[in-house]
Formats: structure tokens, C-alpha cells, sequence
């Protein structure tokens, strides 16, 4: 057993919140986002954030340690987007595995610090593994149903590289996000195993679903229970649910997992729903409030925030959970 699972026996544990909003704030420019190394290359990089781990590493590292300062217990890579198939929008799919690992290296390095100076409180690195921008479900051709953009064997070898970075940058756990295909996250699920078996290594693996819409399901047709027996079969660390909704509309649909589920629950919401602007409103306080719901109803283990968060947001949050017990679990 790894020390992530004993001492999510013990505590709740917080997440950290999102990193493009943090990102934004730097206000990076093309030439900010090429760096020295990417000066001539062929085609626009603005936006590209997982980038920023090989261009930009200080400020990464410095978002990295606002969030530990703020109470989170565990980091996130900055890989959500960074596997091949994402990573082919900018002609850079051949640099899948450096991102991860060089994302993996910076957030170990800023957890070390931390852990070295407050021993009582380790800190730990979650390998982000975003959804990629194809989905195996589902034809993007209103006219052909049957059409598919990517296949599963596709999706699996693009997540094998990324794991492989993520696993030799470091990262204590991985956590297969946003999950709006559920196919999609079996064929990062397999990735993982793959790994696991070839390395010899144990990786705790942490899964996130995304409710889209007031329906309570994903993307792709499911609900948050048939979600949980879609994953189910993998020993998982955690299940559990970010993005798309605030916390207070997360809620009904925890509480499924938590009935339900023989392993952790986590949750990251964005800071309320988007505004007209696309923007995120919600306080910290108002997001914390909301959060301590799912204190009271004792269905929560892992927490944080997603689109809108900040280390005030987290800084709120891990105020509110260090008064309470983590939901229990086999």
C-alpha cells in the first residue's frame, strides 16, 4: 500500500485548483509561449499550455508551490492536454513524453520542497491525464453516425507515452480526468496497467468523471452510476467527478458515487457556473460554503477545484475540511 492510500484512510485530502486560470494571469505572449527553443517554429504556440513546461518552467513551478502554500496536499501535473493526439493541433505530438516528463519533474521537485520543510504534511503529484480532444464514442459527422475519429487501440498507445513520462518524471498517482467518454478513459486505464506491469511499479489511480448538463450525465450518455460500473473493475484509489458544474450542482450525483462505490470519492468543481463572459464568479467563500455540503453528508475524500479556482478558492476549501473526518471506505 502506498502512503497516498494509508493517509487517505486517515484525512480528507485537497486537491489544488486549476492551472489555466493561473496561467492567464501571466498574460504570456507567443513569443513568451515559443521560448528560446521553439523561436522558428512553423505554426502558432499561444495557448498551448502544456508547453510552458519546457518554456516557461519557473512560472509553472511557481503556480505549482501558490497552491501548496495555499494547503493543497496534492499537485497536479501540467499535462492535461500533452498527449499526442491533443498535442497534434500545434505539430507536436513528438514532444508528448518530454511535456510529461518534464511537467512531472517540476511539480516533484516543488512537493519535495515542501514535504522536506513540513515532514508532518507530505505532498503529493497526480500525473494529469486530460480527455483529449477525440472521443471513441461518439462520430464527430452529424451525417455518419458511424464514423470515428480516433480508435481505442489509437488512444491507448497516445496514453501509454504520456504515462510513461508522467511515471519516469515522478508522479506519485495518476488521475485520468475530465472524463466525458468513458472509452476513452478505459483506453488510458489500460495504458496504465500496461505500465504498471512493464515498469514493476504500483501507481495509485485516481478517475474523474464530468457530469455535462443538468441531465446528470456525460457527454457520451451516462450517468454518474453507470459511469462507476464502467471503471469499476480497475482498483482505483478514487472515483469521482470535476469540471462542467459548480459544487453545489455536483452534489446529487457524488453522493450516487459515494452510496455506490468501494473506494474514494473526489471531487474538483469549476468555481460556480460560467458567466456570459465565459468567466467564473464564484468566491471562495461561496465555493467553500458549498463544499462543506459535502462534509456534513460525509461523501467526500478527495477535494479541489477546477475552471475558476485559485489558491484562494483552495486556501478556503482546506480551511473547511481540516475540521472534519473522510467519508469511510473498504
Amino acid at each position: 500500500m502506498s502512503k497516498i492510500e494509508k493517509i487517505l484512510k486517515e484525512k480528507i485530502l485537497v486537491l489544488d485548483g486549476a492551472m489555466g486560470t493561473m496561467i492567464q494571469q501571466y498574460n504570456f505572449s507567443e513569443e513568451d509561449y515559443r521560448g528560446e527553443r521553439f523561436k522558428d517554429f512553423p505554426v502558432s504556440v499561444k495557448g498551448n499550455n502544456d508547453l510552458l513546461s519546457l518554456t516557461q518552467p519557473e512560472a509553472i513551478k511557481e503556480i505549482h508551490r501558490k497552491y501548496l502554500v495555499a494547503g493543497a496536499d496534492i499537485i497536479e501535473t501540467n499535462t492535461f492536454s500533452a498527449t499526442s493526439i491533443a498535442m497534434a493541433d500545434y505539430q507536436m505530438e513528438d514532444l508528448a513524453y518530454e511535456m510529461n516528463l518534464e511537467s512531472a519533474k517540476l511539480a516533484r521537485q516543488v512537493a519535495d520542497e515542501f514535504t522536506k520543510a513540513e515532514p508532518d504534511k507530505p505532498r503529493f503529484v497526480a500525473g494529469s491525464m486530460g480527455p483529449t480532444n477525440k472521443t471513441a464514442s461518439m462520430s464527430p459527422k452529424v451525417n455518419d453516425p458511424g464514423f470515428r475519429a480516433i480508435t481505442f487501440e489509437e488512444l491507448k498507445t497516445a496514453y501509454k507515452v504520456q504515462v510513461e513520462g508522467l511515471v519516469d518524471g515522478g508522479a506519485d498517482l495518476l488521475l485520468v480526468e475530465t472524463v466525458f467518454d468513458t472509452l476513452n478513459a478505459k483506453a488510458a486505464l489500460f495504458a496504465i496497467e500496461e505500465v504498471k506491469e512493464e515498469k514493476k511499479v504500483h501507481i495509485p489511480i485516481m478517475v474523474s468523471g464530468t457530469i455535462t448538463d443538468a441531465s446528470g450525465r456525460t457527454l457520451s450518455g451516462q450517468t454518474a452510476e453507470a459511469f462507476l460500473i464502467s471503471v469499476e473493475h480497475i482498483p482505483l484509489l478514487t472515483v469521482g467527478l470535476n469540471c462542467a458544474l459548480g459544487a453545489k450542482q455536483l452534489t446529487p450525483y457524488l453522493q450516487v458515487l459515494s452510496d455506490k462505490a468501494n473506494f474514494g470519492i473526489s471531487a474538483h468543481p469549476n468555481a460556480g457556473l460560467p458567466n456570459a463572459f465565459g468567466e467564473y464568479d464564484e468566491t471562495p467563500e461561496i465555493m467553500a460554503a458549498q463544499i462543506k455540503e459535502y462534509l456534513d453528508k460525509n461523501i467526500i475524500n478527495i477535494v479541489g477545484g477546477c475552471c475558476g479556482t485559485t489558491p484562494a478558492h483552495i486556501k478556503a476549501i482546506a480551511e473547511v475540511v481540516k475540521d472534519y473526518q473522510p467519508r469511510k471506505f473498504n
